[in-house]
């Protein structure tokens, strides 16, 4: 066996390698080196199957150091996943099922989208403690069940350690113990710019030994035995493991050791060489077919019990228990509905309190309708008021839980909320708008898997005030628009944020609302259904149209008061609100000549950076906003420095329409 094993492996290995060769670009580096962790990890460990790659109680496995996706792919071909020898050989083309860096597809055994490093480490420890959380529910319905019982594995690189989601995710996971959370590092002590030593030379167990992590360290990474030992032995630990597995970079190759073959192509002769090591034909893309039939056939016979168990268990309970079933259904079929209709709120019309707490009433309206609505902040819950206050904080001794501590880990929330909804979870997130940059890159990687996460910002403009600029966010809201596939909702009252509430909900896909800390009344006109058309008219001119004032947010109610002020002196603006202008961006043209005339003269008001704004208003200067930094100060005196006290708009307001 073990001669077909190791047959199998290196057929792997170097299918990988033509893979690159072919594409002209990839890592080769990792390939040859951590090739036997991949392999052990699939052949004797991970509990998947081709043929049901949705099955709700796979393991999930995560390639965090994606630049190793030749590698994923070749493993996933060997394993009997729905990828052909074409698919391989059109790696890193377009419109491939081989992307240069992995790309979520269930299907074809990808559990997310990886390459910016330390991200998948984050979406793993989401994943586990989603697993907890799933096999907790399951386990308050029936004290027996098993059908909620994976490990989340993450393959990571010392390059992945470096970057620093990677140490808040950790912490998190030890925090939580996350006993089900298995990293292999992959140690090769080598990276882009040389060695390791030259930026990375902290003791690695020990500080993982500070984490509490359960800690072994395989000394020849590439020995698929003692890989395979190390895993089994990761699930006695009651703490997540690190398993360091001790590898050389391009294993075999003229260049091991070194930094060229991270990212380099190898020379023909180099692969020549490496083939007739291993006795394998010397063209590209011939392999043995009797070693991949031995993997597949392999993993099959291993996983194939587990799960005629588990769907033994499945059929026994889904006739008699509907609240499993629901559970089930949600992570195999994203099968998320919630009954919530923004009609069904009754608001009295001299309602005023601050968009923060409104928000926090719609969220505790919203969580007692589903199990699968969950979130936290960044140490900011008191602030931002995002509590689901019927229940307590989500710990290993309160698995449950649906509020998130996720500590000042602003980066690290983001990336295991994406785990987390890549579980079937809707979850959503807060700190103050001004934080958003910390959270970027996970965001970005939110839109591009299209996860349903909802980044709640709160804290919206420079009314802030005595906090200061490095408070006081300005070119957010635009960068967050910039963010392709990630809608930005900025609600000017209740019924707006119930109407984006209701959108969420309803739809797949990243989100960010930003709320205000200002009190808000109910505005006249406002409508909770018509924020999905993006934008709408809240005054309607009375007897002429002498221009329009589009605003969000808190400068709605400004606007508002500019209009009613400057009709009693002969000009007649209507008030469009703006809640989400990505949504207002995909109605048709008519629509939004209807709102916004193109003969009229269009103003934009916003507490932030008007450079995006120039897309509707009818010049850069009926453009209305901060494009600078703000300052430490009372609110009032603050907004007056910056000419966006009501004074100073109503005048520029007024200039603007009355100009030729």
């Amino acid at each position: 066996m073990a001669g077909k094993s190791d047959q199998a492996l290196n057929s792997m290995k170097m299918l990988a390698i033509d893979m690159i060769q072919n594409a002209g670009s990839g890592h080769p580096g990792i390939v040859l080196g951590a090739s036997p962790i991949i392999y052990a990890l699939y052949l004797n460990e991970l509990n998947v199957l081709a043929k049901r790659p949705n099955w709700v109680n796979r393991d999930r496995f995560v390639l965090s150091a994606g630049h190793g996706s030749a590698m994923l792919y070749s493993m996933l071909y060997f394993a009997g996943f729905d990828l052909t020898l074409a698919d391989l050989q059109r790696f890193r083309d377009v419109d491939s099922f081989t992307p240069g860096h992995p790309e979520v597809n269930i299907d074809l055994g990808v559990e997310c989208s990886t390459g910016p490093l330390g991200q998948g480490i984050a979406n793993a420890v989401g994943m586990a403690l989603a697993e907890r959380y799933y096999e907790n529910l399951c386990r308050a319905i029936d004290k027996k069940s098993n059908l909620i019982d994976y490990y989340t594995y993450v393959l990571c690189s010392e390059g992945d350690l470096q970057e620093g989601i990677s140490y808040e995710a950790l912490s998190f996971a030890s925090n939580q113990k996350l006993n089900k959370l298995v990293v292999i590092l992959d140690s090769n002590k080598v990276q882009i710019d040389g060695s390791t030593s030259i930026s990375f030379t902290e003791d690695l167990i020990s500080r993982f030994e500070a984490l509490d992590f359960n800690i072994i360290n395989v000394k020849n990474g590439n020995n698929v035995n003692d890989i395979s030992s190390a895993l089994k032995d990761a699930h006695k630990s009651d703490m997540p493991t690190l398993i360091i597995c001790n590898t050389k970079i391009g294993e075999g190759s003229i260049l091991e050791g070194t930094s060229m073959v991270h990212g380099h192509v190898l020379e023909n002769d180099d692969v020549k060489s490496l083939k007739e090591k291993y006795h394998l034909p010397l063209e590209p893309f011939v392999y043995n077919e009797e070693s991949r039939n031995y993997v597949t056939d392999f993993i099959i016979n291993r996983v194939s019990k587990k799960y005629e168990l588990w769907l033994r268990e499945f059929n026994e309970l889904r006739e008699n228990n509907s609240e499993l079933l629901n559970i089930i259904n949600l992570i195999e079929k994203n099968d998320f509905s919630v009954d919530f209709d923004s009609t069904n709120y009754k608001i009295n019309d001299k309602y005023c309190e601050q968009g923060i707490i409104s928000n926090e009433k719609v969220i505790n309206f919203i969580a007692p309708k589903t199990r699968f609505f969950v979130g936290g902040s960044a140490d900011l819950a008191t602030s931002t008021k995002t509590v689901i206050n019927t229940s307590g904080l989500l710990s290993y001794e309160n698995p449950t839980g649906r509020n998130i501590a996720f500590g000042v880990r602003e980066h690290a929330m983001g990336g295991i909320l994406n785990g987390m909804a890549l579980s079937g979870l809707r979850v959503f997130g807060s700190t103050f708008l001004a934080f958003a940059d910390y959270l970027k890159p996970a965001m970005r990687m939110s839109a591009l898997m299209n996860l349903p996460v909802t980044y709640i910002f709160t804290h919206d403009s420079i009314s802030i005030g005595q906090d200061g600029p490095s408070h006081e966010p300005v070119e957010q809201l635009s960068m967050l628009r910039t963010i392709p596939n990630m809608t930005v909702f900025r609600p000017c009252d209740i019924n707006e944020i119930i109407g984006a509430w209701e959108y969420i909900l309803k739809h797949q896909g990243p989100f960010s609302l930003v709320i205000s800390k200002e009190k808000m009344n109910i505005l006249k006109h406002t409508n909770g259904k018509y924020v999905q058309y993006g934008a709408y008219v809240v005054r309607k001119e009375k007897y002429r149209l002498d221009g329009v004032i589009v605003a969000t947010g808190s400068e709605v109610a400004i606007a508002n008061k500019i209009a009613e002020d400057l009709f009693a002196s002969g000009k007649d603006i209507r008030v469009v609100s703006m809640p989400c202008m990505e949504l207002f961006l995909k109605q048709n043209p008519v629509y939004e000549e209807k709102l916004l005339p193109k003969d009229t003269k269009i103003i934009t008001l916003e507490a932030g950076s008007t450079l995006m704004w120039n897309r509707f208003a009818s010049s850069p200067k009926y453009t209305i906003g901060i494009d600078n930094f703000g300052m430490s100060g009372k609110k009032d005196d603050v907004l007056k420095y910056n000419n966006f006290d009501y004074n100073s708009l109503l005048f520029k307001v007024k200039e603007l329409i009355e100009s030729e």
